[in-house]
């Protein structure tokens, strides 16, 4: 170990003494090195001028023989790797925590220490020995994350998120990072769910934009899995469905349409997916309509904008000191609306979860609502009874998904 103090003489060198909750936590660290059971440190709540930096995260690896703190400077657009000396980043540690980082979180095999200092200066130092232990700590230089997409893909180098090189742009990380996520889930979700991925799967894309994703799930069934999937992409805005058009006319895809529509224009027909994402209002409760009726078998959405159920809404007396609060009814009317919409659907027989998504449109809307369809049977008449008392709890008179679906009674749906 030549460029590098070893763990016990860096402790030795910074931190003969200590005699505040943060030369603690910086002991405790460098006691960890010495023990070899750190597993990552993780510097957070910025409150320098530099608001675009959020984090800073080391943990120890082995390069070339010599034991170094792998540094992650991650900022909302990009991340910067660095490889540092023990001094060097324990040097760094110390002079950003309590200047620029007033927060720290340290996991070692079987203890987690959190650090915090509030605004008004005061330092408080936790641990938590009940944590479930952690592996021996992985110091294998450019550990290798599984993606779903790869960078050399021609539909990304199109569409302006890698360059003539195949490299990322670097502003367009956080696009590259939602379309990985986005094709992680679906892929796990037509897993899970009962299509056969040796026929032709039909997709449907509503609201496409761009066309990232929908160039992303088309490339994905394609290529990865083989599968001769016909995919359209329906966007309201003519141009950018033309655009689209020329561009995969361009590429080496074939099934791949986008056509000028919204879900209330393009007429039902089957599909085993459908998508849509970023869905204002209830535009969501028609997209999940179309879905139903068309016989999805993977129903996902993004929805934003819950308009509809928020003025309708009566604050049940007991919650009334909370939901006097703007923010805090607004946060209940999308749990509310979301929470009806994923019991219509496990009540027309899918399994629905919940949960948050990264945003697309570098928005705080993320959640996403996604739907297979079950091989078991439900009591859906629990189920349309528990809808019934959340609608009677929160004084609910209609809810745009329920009409639809009530006025389906009579309608043959696409199979």
């Amino acid at each position: 170990m030549t460029e590098s103090l070893k763990p016990h003489k860096l402790m030795r060198f910074m931190l003969a003494e200590f005699n505040n909750p943060i030369d603690q936590f910086l002991q405790l660290v460098a006691e960890n090195l010495e023990k070899e059971s750190l597993v990552k440190v993780i510097l957070s709540k910025n409150r320098s001028t530099d608001k675009d930096f959020v984090r800073m995260t080391m943990r120890p690896i082995e390069l070339k023989k010599h034991e170094k703190l792998n540094a992650v400077f991650s900022y909302k657009t990009r991340d910067i790797t660095k490889n540092l000396g023990y001094e060097e980043g324990m040097t760094l540690i110390k002079s950003d925590l309590g200047t620029r980082f007033f927060a720290a979180h340290l996991f070692t095999l079987d203890e987690e220490w959190q650090l915090d200092i509030s605004k008004k200066g005061k330092v408080s130092l936790h641990t938590n020995t009940k944590i479930q232990a952690q592996p021996q700590p992985d110091k294998t230089h450019n550990k290798q994350k599984k993606r779903y997409v790869e960078l050399d893909r021609p539909y990304l180098q199109a569409l302006g998120v890698t360059d003539r090189e195949t490299k990322l742009i670097p502003s367009m990380s956080r696009k590259w990072k939602q379309i990985n996520k986005f094709i992680e889930i679906f892929s796990g979700a037509l897993a899970h769910s009962n299509l056969d991925a040796n026929h032709p799967l039909h997709v449907v894309d509503f609201g496409s934009g761009k066309g990232y994703l929908t160039f992303a799930i088309h490339d994905f069934l394609r290529e990865q899995l083989k599968n001769q999937a016909e995919v359209v992409g329906v966007e309201l805005r003519a141009e950018l469905a033309e655009l689209c058009n020329i561009t995969a006319s361009n590429l080496p895809h074939g099934g791949l349409k986008f056509v000028c529509g919204d879900v209330k224009t393009h007429a039902p027909q089957h599909t085993d997916v459908m998508i849509a994402l970023h869905a204002c209002d209830i535009a969501t409760d028609y997209a999940i309509h179309y879905g139903i009726r068309a016989g999805a078998s993977i129903i996902m959405c993004s929805p934003c904008c819950h308009k509809q159920i928020r003025p309708q809404m009566h604050s049940p007396t007991l919650l009334k000191p909370m939901l006097q609060y703007g923010v805090h009814l607004g946060q209940q009317a999308e749990m509310v609306t979301d929470s009806l919409r994923a019991l219509l659907l496990e009540a027309k027989g899918y399994e629905t979860k919940v949960f948050e998504f990264v945003s697309l449109e570098h928005t705080n809307k993320n959640k996403m609502i996604l739907a297979t369809k079950s091989c078991t049977k439900k009591d859906h008449r629990a189920i349309l009874q528990q809808i019934a008392e959340i609608k009677a709890f929160y004084g609910i008179t209609e809810h745009c998904l329920e009409t639809l679906l009530d006025d389906d009674k009579h309608i043959e749906i696409v199979s």
